[in-house]
């Protein structure tokens, strides 16, 4: 290995007492390839298994915790027990790689689908629709349904204990449910679920704290839970990094193993709501990275970008679009053949790549999102 990637590959012990055997993690990203009933498919856990071989955790794509949450076409599920084998088969195959198995558990809100879900009936802290046209008006969750929610994350907490996962990451980020709690755009309720800036702050720290309660009734051992959030909207009214500030200073008290920024550029800065020209990452790392690990994320491709962003001071960096590329990025970095990551898609080596064919046929048919196909 170039010694000067070095730090790349220390191991990182979370409080709860779980290593990490470096600081690279497999970034959570949708595949579209499940089976309708919310089943693995096998072509869908090849695929993690042959990226779970160099990170030291992998956190999955997102997995729905109620059947009326389904955000994806071929999005896999959490939602009942009978799906535990299905659930364990990929926890499996991803740990019997050496990396950390982390389910990440979820609800799409107003941004579901209506042919995948119940009825059609699309749910959101309010009955405001998305930005954009033709977008459904979601019906406002009642008290109760707010309340059934939150214990349906904690039982595909139970569920991901049971199928044998590492952890659990909460995804409060990219416009779903948990954001749309916290976002004053989409929360225009006056109970006390919405309101103040306070009041939005209650479903997510509800879920965590639920989630926290399941694991520490259930699991046998210690046990990751992670929180991913976005920073900013950029909708009006919509979360400012001030608000963000808000957030992780509430989720820095909650005893969480990490807090995931998503982000599509680690190295992009705030909107609005401070007044500092830091990248956002910066300012978080700065605000709470001493009290809770924080996982970096963004348009990282080369070790170098790697080695820049880890100096910022978090403890940990997701790779996406890159270990999609390259699942051996980690394994040559670490044996000195940087040199030989591949950097552009061929279009011919979908086999070779183990990517399944809904990833695939989206990666070559969406211009822009992957750097070089050819």
């Amino acid at each position: 290995m170039n010694s000067k990637y070095a730090p790349l590959f220390e191991s990182l012990t979370f409080k709860n007492g779980i290593q990490l055997k470096n600081r690279l993690v497999m970034a959570p990203m949708t595949n579209w390839s499940s089976h309708p009933d919310g089943t693995v498919t096998e072509a869908e856990v090849m695929y993690y298994a042959r990226r779970s071989g160099g990170v030291g955790m992998v956190i999955t794509a997102c997995t729905y915790v109620t059947a009326n949450g389904k955000g994806f076409h071929g999005e896999f599920g959490g939602d009942r027990d009978e799906l535990i084998p299905s659930l364990q088969k990929l926890a499996t195959a991803i740990k019997e790689q050496g990396a950390k198995a982390i389910l990440q558990i979820f609800h799409g809100g107003r941004q579901v689908p209506p042919e995948l879900i119940p009825n059609g009936d699309i749910v959101s802290a309010s009955n405001i629709p998305a930005e954009g046209n033709g977008k459904p008006v979601p019906r406002e969750l009642s008290d109760k349904e707010v309340r059934s929610i939150i214990r349906d994350f904690g039982e595909t907490t139970r569920r991901a204990i049971e199928a044998g996962y590492d952890g659990v990451e909460i995804h409060g980020a990219n416009g779903y449910l948990i954001q749309q709690f916290f976002s004053p755009h989409s929360n225009r309720r006056e109970d006390r679920w919405g309101g103040s800036l306070e009041k939005r702050l209650t479903f997510p720290m509800a879920v965590v704290d639920e989630v926290k309660r399941v694991v520490a009734e259930n699991a046998k051992g210690p046990f990751i839970v992670g929180y991913r959030f976005s920073p900013e909207e950029a909708e009006t009214p919509g979360i400012t990094m001030a608000d963000t500030l808000v957030l992780i200073d509430e989720l820095a008290k909650k005893d969480l193993d990490y807090l995931h920024v998503s982000l599509q550029d680690f190295w992009s800065t705030p909107r609005r709501g401070v007044d500092d020209t830091r990248s956002r990452i910066e300012i978080i790392q700065e605000r709470v990275g001493d009290k809770v690990p924080v996982v970096g994320v963004g348009s990282i491709y080369t070790p170098d970008e790697a080695l820049k962003a880890f100096q910022t001071g978090v403890a940990l960096i997701a790779l996406g679009r890159e270990i999609i590329i390259d699942p051996d990025w980690v394994q040559k970095v670490k044996e000195g053949k940087e040199n030989e990551i591949i950097t552009e898609i061929n279009k011919n080596n979908q086999d070779q790549l183990v990517i399944p064919d809904p990833l695939w046929q989206a990666i070559i048919h969406t211009p822009g999102w992957f750097p070089g196909i050819r």
